[in-house]
């Protein structure tokens, strides 16, 4: 019974899409015509029949028109969601692989590094700016509970790591004490499991030289650059006894964050003697592509968009197809009237727009209304991530992507507008006769 009803359920969600464009569709062919004719009579008043004649004429809704705007609304809202699934795909996948190095590209080493690295690493192709952290992933609290990890960091470029990434944005000043520069109680920034843990008062943790260091926490934050999806504390590394100095004596941080764009792993590695792990955030995030399943997914939702973006187009050139004669041969009436061919293109683009509008409007509410309806019930992990072990971040459900709601009605529009101003050209290219003879069916 169970499986039954998950298949239901499945077969709903597919055709959630399809059944609120039916829904919208429906609704705008019945109060769409509403102000238009209210507009029209207004217009009407003023001096010119160009406007009052387009608005007329687009407030008459035969019946055969709500097949076209039902086909444009459907494939609006099929567009509208398959778009903004795959930019929630993308962005769950950004801020996988961010989280799993905590920056564009991540050196660490059990070690401590040499203390020439990070001025070349600085120097290497693309690199932007080098955060280097010393991560004590056992440091012992002095209540003998469950280790800690400790990460002692510059906060200047730490806390601008931190603001590139929004991983953690803290101001560096929360770092440095505020009584006496000399205090024994160093201020930290944790983790909430560890700020409940320990409150604001005053411990002690023992780093792996046996020296003890007095903390206190002063704000808390979900993540960290340096320590992504785990607990820790972070301090200023200058006032940690038994750490050395990045730029002093032989020995340096034991991890460098590196932002930048276009990074060369391979420069990267060659610098390290492959004495340390070097990840980038683009590696990690190619590793979710490669998977058959999320593959397949991601193809299903792209030929999603493709189809409705085809089936839109078709439905706006069979719509002017078929009233391109009854077109021609108004213009051609028209004109025996005294109307102009710049005044006959005006007449067919403006009376081409609201329906074209509307449908734009529709189908952006449409899809907006579908993303939000299945939101709760879409979970984009699954088609994001390759495995089940990859550290999702938080709220990896789908979201609405406004270039994927704009950017298909705004084509709506602007192709309906060029068809109509392409038509009315070539019917003023025609000769008198056969503008006066068209629609006739002799």
């Amino acid at each position: 019974a169970s499986g039954a009803s998950g298949a239901s359920g499945d077969h709903l969600v597919s055709l959630a899409p399809v059944l609120v464009g039916i829904i919208a569709a429906l609704v705008l062919v019945r109060l769409y015509p509403l102000p238009l004719r209210r507009l029209a009579r207004r217009v009407g008043r003023l001096r010119g029949a160009v406007g009052y004649l387009s608005l007329a004429r687009a407030g008459r809704t035969p019946v055969s028109a709500v097949l076209p705007l039902l086909a444009l609304l459907t494939a609006l809202t099929t567009a509208a969601f398959g778009g903004s699934v795959l930019a929630g795909v993308a962005d769950v996948r950004d801020r996988a692989a961010l989280s799993s190095t905590g920056a564009d590209a991540r050196v660490e080493a059990l070690q401590a590094l040499p203390a020439a690295l990070p001025d070349q690493v600085r120097r290497s192709p693309g690199v932007r700016e080098v955060s280097p952290v010393n991560i004590a992933y056992n440091v012992t609290p002095d209540d003998g509970t469950q280790p800690v990890t400790l990460v002692g960091v510059d906060p200047h470029s730490y806390a601008s790591l931190a603001r590139r990434t929004a991983l953690g944005t803290f101001p560096e000043a929360v770092l440095k004490p505020s009584g006496s520069p000399r205090s024994d109680v160093l201020p930290a920034l944790a983790s909430p499991s560890l700020a409940d843990r320990f409150g604001t008062r005053p411990f002690s943790v023992r780093l792996d030289d046996g020296s003890l260091v007095g903390l206190r926490i002063t704000l808390v934050r979900e993540t960290t650059p340096a320590a992504p999806g785990g607990d820790f504390l972070v301090v200023d590394r200058a006032r940690l006894p038994g750490l050395p100095e990045p730029t002093a004596g032989e020995t340096g941080p034991t991890t460098l964050l590196v932002t930048g764009s276009r990074l060369d792993g391979a420069a990267l590695r060659a610098l390290t003697g492959g004495n340390a792990d070097v990840r980038l955030r683009s590696e990690a995030r190619a590793r979710y592509v490669d998977s058959p399943l999320q593959a397949g997914a991601e193809h299903v939702y792209t030929a999603a968009v493709a189809a409705g973006a085809g089936y839109a187009t078709l439905a706006l050139l069979l719509t002017l197809i078929r009233s391109a004669p009854e077109r021609t041969a108004l213009l051609a009436r028209l004109r025996t009237m005294g109307l102009t061919r710049a005044q006959g293109r005006r007449l067919l683009i403006l009376e081409s727009l609201p329906q074209s509008l509307t449908a734009a409007l529709g189908g952006t509410l449409a899809g907006w209304a579908t993303v939000r309806l299945l939101s709760p019930g879409i979970d984009l992990t699954t088609v994001a991530l390759a495995t089940a072990t990859d550290s999702a971040p938080a709220g990896a459900h789908l979201r609405t992507d406004p270039w994927s709601l704009l950017v298909p009605a705004l084509a709506v529009v602007i192709l309906t507008t060029g068809i109509a101003a392409a038509q009315a050209w070539w019917t003023g290219r025609r000769s008198s006769v056969r503008e006066l003879r068209v629609g006739d069916p002799r």
